[in-house]
């Protein structure tokens, strides 16, 4: 796999060469390694070693329903009522994050309503906060310690 803008971390790495699986620290099993499941696992490893998110209140391939529809927003952080408070949407790196990406993730903020909405694909990362009085995001420099959402 490639090299990310991310620290490293303990990577456990299951499977075979066909069918290779990485241990989801959060969903505690291993599931697919694919390009996107590889910037998640690194992306959520940052936010519980770095920035003291923490696993408890992270949850991986959240559902969600709309319109009939069913989506999964890639991870959910919550405060400690549960109350949903930042969602991320993860890409594989050869994917560019356009305004396309922007438009998912705020689809998912729909039904979730969050403070934050986080977007990365290992290479480049970038953190929104949103802004509902004025019904747009405002981009922040640096994603926020835990204890600062």
């Amino acid at each position: 796999m490639i090299s990310l803008n991310l620290p490293s971390y303990q990577i456990k790495i299951s499977g075979n060469a066909e069918k290779p699986t990485i241990w989801d620290i959060l969903r505690r099993r291993f599931v697919a390694l694919t390009p996107e499941e590889w910037v998640r696992q690194h992306f959520v490893h940052y936010l519980i070693e770095h920035l003291g998110y923490p696993t408890a209140l992270m949850a991986n391939e959240t559902r969600l329903s709309i319109g009939g529809k069913q989506l999964r927003a890639d991870t959910v952080v919550y405060d400690h009522s549960l109350h949903p408070r930042v969602i991320i949407e993860y890409k594989a790196p050869t994917v560019r994050l356009s305004q396309k990406v922007f438009d998912q993730i705020s689809t998912y903020n729909m039904l979730m309503h969050v403070d934050y909405l986080m977007v990365s694909n290992g290479l480049q990362h970038y953190c929104c906060k949103m802004d509902y009085e004025n019904q747009k995001y405002l981009f922040i420099e640096n994603i926020p310690y835990y204890n600062n959402l």
